[in-house]
């Protein structure tokens, strides 16, 4: 036996020390896969000699061993090589192991009858495919066979050999009625034939509807016919003058149009001509299904501003396109296509032109036929400031003149704590400034309370504690009051408790008496230290969101509920976990509400907590979790683990996909911050999306009664 693990080590080592004086890069060869759909095929002599070629088979695999499966010495050969053995008549179990480049293995088993009686009760299954046009699935079993050969009744077509058993998936170029013949073989001479007068069907209509459009901005797509956008008015599908036959059809309850016969057909939207153009549309899409057009061809006709026979005259361009029959393809034909082929304009697109080859015989489904664009970028809830591509205006307003006050985005000028982004809004008070100054800036949408919620979060920066923030948001479309300002608004009132740095301010839109989520509130106006003149101080402004259970994570919005779920009690029960009154608002903690974690005597080493994030964590600030801890004892180990819920299960239940790092307590009856690099743990990637936040308190040790606090779960460099 030749043991390929061995060589193949023997030979990296020997890469190794070459790469030692090379700039070959080996680190590819720790990535390589194992050896996938192994089999074998085989070939008996009809000669009563029991004489089997075996043929090993197997994706990605350089060299194989075989275990004929009788008392013979397992035989290595190397990829598209064969053995053949003599074997008794009689069943085996044949082996196949196949190696990879660095020689990691994979194997399967498969099994061999060798007999030298004529093959009996041969059964032959032969099927149209369900979805692919024209293939015949066929599958044989016989008792004393080994294999057998299928012969399609095409002409000058070539035998097609498989094991008894396995299943051939033969392509027929034309439908029709072929005398078909199933050959069962094995280690006798004698042979058993099957041969019957199969029709071999063709598709001519697809099975599934085509794919569903993906979700777009209203602005961003105009779309002719689909399900998921609203529809501009179509004049015509089929135009007088077209040479086709049309319908309308539905495919799995998906309204698609169906063109027979097709020489060229006339879609038109002279009533609401598409202005691709201006509307800075980028592509033209549609779904396209054919069973026999080798060629399909696409004519936009722009009219010019002037319709039909106008004295500007029209321009038009032509693409074609090779389509994959017998399935849906998805065609995004950029508009600049068009330019290129000669066309000048796509501002006034009236009618659409298909075609193709072969003429006068094609058969094609459309469906999904949209102009769209890339994604637009808005001024929407959440504000950041970080966005490069948006322009931020902020008009400040209410100084000791009535004039403008000073109001920009800038860089952020203080980051830490909760709050480490680039950029920052920036407004200034000066001395004197009106009680109502403040600053405003207009949305390009309405906001979105009734699918976000009625909660929104800032975080602010302050240079005094107990300074009271006005947010008020505003329909620009109410009738103007006295002062010209809208008449419909909601405003809500918030104050700080921390000074010079940064915290979180929770505005509830539901305590004010007017608010309802359906109307439209476009402008945002925040008003620092309302109702009181300027005392010449800035203040800063970031993160203007919808409130969510999201990193960081605090516990001081009343609005959310914070869904801790304790475990590991000594009975296997929950531990007790809830969110209560900070029991020490001292030190680097003096926030109201913190997460307090009860570790009851003989609790289990592994006792915890979790709680499911509203939105995976966004490592675009950090890799290192920061999270003030009190801890009754120094030297506690505390294991944060974050989980993607999105991940197959363990056979626990619980997620495989996951990162977990420790940090150790060292002050006693203190808050004290601890951090966590979640780079430490091997398997961790910010592409991951993890979602559910587990901390569990004095790892690796029994419950001793004691009770944790934790706040203020933030993202760091």
């Amino acid at each position: 036996m030749k043991h390929f693990k061995k060589i193949y080590t023997s030979l990296l080592i020997i890469l190794v020390i070459i790469s030692c004086t090379d700039n070959r890069d080996l680190d590819f060869l720790e990535t390589v896969a194992l050896p996938t759909n192994i089999s074998a095929t085989y070939n008996i002599s009809q000669d009563n000699t029991g004489l089997v070629s075996i043929t090993p088979l197997g994706e990605g695999a350089v060299t194989f061993e075989i275990d004929l499966g009788d008392t013979s010495e397992i035989i290595a050969v190397n990829s598209g090589e064969s053995v053949s053995h003599n074997y008794a008549e009689g069943n085996y179990e044949v082996t196949i192991t196949a190696y990879n480049v660095v020689g990691d293995s994979a194997d399967a088993t498969q099994q061999l009858i060798v007999s030298f009686q004529a093959p009996q009760n041969l059964v032959a299954v032969i099927e149209n495919d369900a979805a692919i046009s024209k293939q015949v699935n066929i599958t044989a079993n016989a008792d004393f066979a080994t294999l057998y050969d299928f012969t399609s009744g095409e002409t000058d077509a070539t035998v097609v050999s498989a094991n008894i058993g396995e299943t051939i998936n033969y392509q027929y170029t034309n439908p029709g009625i072929y005398t078909i013949s199933v050959l069962a073989k094995g280690g006798a001479i004698a042979t058993t034939e099957y041969t019957i007068d199969f029709e071999v069907t063709e598709i001519l209509e697809p099975t599934d509807a085509a794919p569903t459009p993906p979700s777009r901005n209203n602005v961003d797509v105009i779309s002719l016919f689909s399900d998921a956008y609203t529809d501009v008015t179509v004049d015509t599908w089929n135009t007088s003058w077209s040479d086709v036959t049309f319908e309308d059809i539905t495919i799995n309850s998906d309204a698609t149009k169906k063109y027979s016969l097709l020489n060229f057909n006339g879609i038109e939207t002279v009533t609401n001509p598409i202005d691709a153009q201006n509307t800075a549309m980028e592509f033209v899409h549609l779904d396209i299904w054919t069973p026999n057009m080798t060629s399909f061809k696409l004519k936009i006709v722009d009219f010019l501003g002037d319709g039909f026979g106008g004295p500007n005259g029209t321009t038009e361009a032509e693409l074609t396109f090779t389509p994959t029959l017998g399935e849906w393809v998805s065609l995004d034909i950029p508009l600049s296509d068009f330019t290129a082929a000669g066309m000048t304009s796509t501002a006034d697109i009236n009618q659409y032109i298909i075609s193709g080859s072969p003429s006068g015989q094609g058969l094609i489904f459309i469906d999904n036929v949209y102009f769209w664009k890339e994604p637009s970028i808005f001024n929407d809830l959440p504000v950041s400031f970080d966005n490069s591509s948006l322009t931020y205006t902020w008009t400040g307003f209410g100084d000791p003149g009535f004039g403008p006050i000073p109001t920009a985005i800038i860089a952020n000028p203080d980051p830490s704590g909760i709050n480490i982004t680039s950029n920052v809004l920036e407004i200034q008070k000066p001395a004197g400034s009106q009680v109502w100054a403040g600053a405003s800036m207009p949305l390009d949408n309405p906001i979105d309370f009734a699918t976000n919620g009625t909660t929104l979060t800032i975080k602010v920066w302050s240079p005094r504690a107990g300074v009271p923030f006005l947010l008020k948001m505003e329909d620009p479309s109410s009738p103007p009051d006295g002062n010209g300002n809208p008449s419909v608004f909601a405003e809500v009132i918030a104050t700080t408790t921390k000074a010079n740095e940064w915290e979180e301010l929770t505005f509830d839109m539901t305590t004010y008496a007017g608010f309802s989520t359906t109307i439209n509130y476009e402008n945002v106006i925040i008003f620092p230290d309302f109702g009181s003149l300027g005392l010449g101080e800035t203040f800063y402004f970031d993160d203007i969101e919808f409130a969510s259970k999201k990193f960081p994570i605090y516990f001081e919005t009343s609005s959310l509920t914070y869904t801790w779920t304790g475990f590991g009690d000594p009975g296997f029960g929950p531990i007790p976990t809830a969110i209560i009154a900070n029991p020490d608002p001292s030190g680097i903690n003096i926030t109201s509400n913190v997460l307090e974690i009860q570790k009851p005597a003989g609790s289990q080493v592994w006792a915890g907590a979790s709680m499911p994030l509203d939105e995976t964590i966004d490592f675009t600030y950090g890799t290192t979790v920061k999270i003030k801890v009190w801890s009754p004892r120094a030297g506690v180990p505390f294991l944060l683990k974050m989980e993607d819920l999105t991940s197959p299960p363990d056979g626990n239940g619980n997620p495989t996909v996951f990162v977990e790092v420790i940090g150790t307590s060292s002050i006693a009856n203190g808050w004290e911050e601890i951090s966590f690099d979640l780079t430490s743990f091997g398997a961790f990637s910010t592409s991951i999306g993890y979602g559910n936040v587990i901390i569990f308190p004095d790892f690796g040790s029994l419950g001793q009664g004691e009770s944790f606090y934790f706040d203020d779960f933030i993202l760091t460099n």
